[in-house]
């Protein structure tokens, strides 16, 4: 028995070790401040092979905070992490939650992330769910907390998010459902791109399960409306309109028969997938970030949505 408690003792002794190694080597997070920056990741398609996808004005289809519409900053925080702007990083009340959650069913069903530990693990960790990882996640989160604004974080997040086959950022996101630049997105099309988040790939895939996305949708507008992002007549208007994806389960087909004829003509080395193409021709270049004016702020003292980057609650409702 001693021998086993030594051997336990050593190995938890060991991982402390290279845990702590580990977070001595982990990546910078302050040159994220700088808007201009760009970077490259790796990201997955959906045979999931990783190819380099850039973050930063560099990309295309990159949408900076200006540019964002506040309903679509809104739908996803209340639709993923309702305390984004009460929280540092973590939500301990999620985690605990989870962690209950997670022992009752043997597994890492549920991680309870926070937009900003999102960010952190597509920008810098792997995908894998271990303990490490975790741990890893959460002190860039806390760092991230500490150097960039609340602005910053969820333009990080939007424009690397999961969309579709290749299509990741809301940038393309809106050009290849609706044909149209992020900015000009409805609140009705910001619910419906925020409704997929959960499970792009399967479970809220458009073209499978259409139904379900826009039911989500219309739960994350109830969101809006209870919020005062959304006045009334928004939220009615919004609830009466059906997203205009004409074309979606032919580009879906097409894109996908690419990423197969891709994948059966490979001869061992890995051949990069070109993302989807959208019907209307991107801009050359990302539009430049337009201040916004500056809202009253709420009654409760929260700060107000819309501001271009810096941190802001909801508008009062109207």
């Amino acid at each position: 028995m001693k021998k086993l408690l030594y051997l336990a003792i050593g190995a938890v002794a060991a991982y402390g070790i290279y845990l702590a190694v580990s977070l001595m080597f982990l990546p910078s997070v302050a040159e994220l401040k700088n808007r201009r920056t760009t970077m490259t990741i790796q990201v997955k398609d959906w045979h999931g092979e990783y190819h380099p996808f850039t973050v930063g004005p560099k990309n295309r289809y990159w949408t900076p905070s200006g540019s964002i519409p506040p309903e679509m900053k809104w739908a996803v925080i209340l639709a993923e992490d309702a305390n984004f702007y009460k929280h540092e990083g973590i939500d301990v009340k999620a985690i605990k939650n989870a962690i209950k959650y997670d022992l009752e069913k043997k597994s890492f069903a549920r991680g309870a992330s926070t937009i900003t530990q999102q960010v952190a693990k597509n920008l810098f960790l792997s995908r894998e769910k271990t303990i490490s990882r975790k741990i890893k996640e959460i002190v860039l989160a806390k760092r991230m907390e500490e150097e960039l604004t609340k602005g910053r974080i969820i333009e990080l997040y939007l424009n690397v998010v999961e969309l579709g086959p290749m299509v990741y950022g809301i940038g393309h996101g809106a050009r290849y459902y609706f044909g149209k630049p992020a900015s000009a997105l409805t609140p009705r099309e910001c619910a419906f791109l925020a409704a997929m988040l959960p499970g792009p790939r399967v479970a809220y895939n458009p073209y499978k399960n259409l139904g379900k996305v826009l039911k989500r949708s219309d739960m994350i507008l109830r969101l809006l409306r209870g919020k005062g992002v959304l006045s009334t007549d928004e939220y009615r208007q919004a609830l009466a309109q059906t997203p205009n994806i004409a074309g979606l389960q032919r580009k879906v087909d097409a894109s996908i028969e690419k990423e197969e004829t891709a994948f059966e003509n490979r001869t061992g080395a890995t051949v990069p997938l070109e993302p989807p193409q959208p019907t209307t021709a991107p801009d050359e270049q990302a539009p430049e970030e337009v201040p916004a004016i500056s809202p009253q702020p709420a009654a409760n003292g929260e700060p107000v949505a819309g501001d271009g980057g810096e941190q802001q609650g909801p508008p009062p409702a109207r």
